[in-house]
């Protein structure tokens, strides 16, 4: 029974991935029927990645929408070396990435001597009773980013400090932080 469950699993993968690379082709020509296919098979995943990243929902669906945007401007150099929601999930991840260092970079910009003190005396509220995606939200931006990438996305410690410009070493400390607070505001 167990083969019989494996090998349907496996031709219904097996169909999907040339369904995707059919409709690919199409869109790649400019047939926009066969893009909006791709789009309603992968945005629930794409936004799923950008509501873990970001702090609200309308966030996520802004980010969602320039990501399958990206996507449609870029389909030319998808090459089909990984499936299409695996490319889709980088983009929203590299654009999650990119913009958030361009708003740290305008907020740094901002601070004053003071502003830093504050921040560093501050402790990051702990919530009690949260579910486990709300607990994730309340997390600061850096450990949120790397258990979301790690814990969820499944890139190893190497990816993550690559994608977000830090050490394997502080990709493992934000990893480790982010794993105690969430068991700390769970209990």
């Amino acid at each position: 029974m167990k083969t019989s469950v494996l090998a349907s699993y496996n031709d219904r993968e097996a169909e999907d991935v040339r369904d995707d690379r059919l409709l690919i082709g199409l869109a790649k020509r400019g047939e926009l029927q066969a893009f909006e296919q791709l789009y309603r098979r992968y945005v629930r995943q794409v936004y799923g990645v950008c509501r873990r990243l970001l702090d609200s929902n309308e966030d996520a669906e802004d980010m969602t929408q320039k990501v399958f945007l990206k996507a449609w401007r870029g389909l030319e150099g998808f090459r089909g070396e990984s499936r299409l929601g695996t490319w889709l999930r980088r983009i929203a991840v590299n654009l999650v990435i990119d913009e958030q260092r361009a708003s740290w970079r305008q907020q740094l910009e901002s601070l004053t001597d003071a502003d830093l003190e504050r921040l560093e005396t501050t402790a990051a509220p702990a919530g009690t009773g949260l579910d486990l995606e709300r607990a994730v939200l309340q997390l600061p931006p850096g450990p949120r980013r790397v258990l979301v990438l790690h814990d969820i996305e499944g890139y190893t410690h190497l990816e993550v400090a690559t994608l977000l410009g830090v050490t394997v070493g502080t990709s493992k400390t934000q990893l480790f932080r982010a794993r105690k607070a969430l068991r700390e505001w769970l209990k």
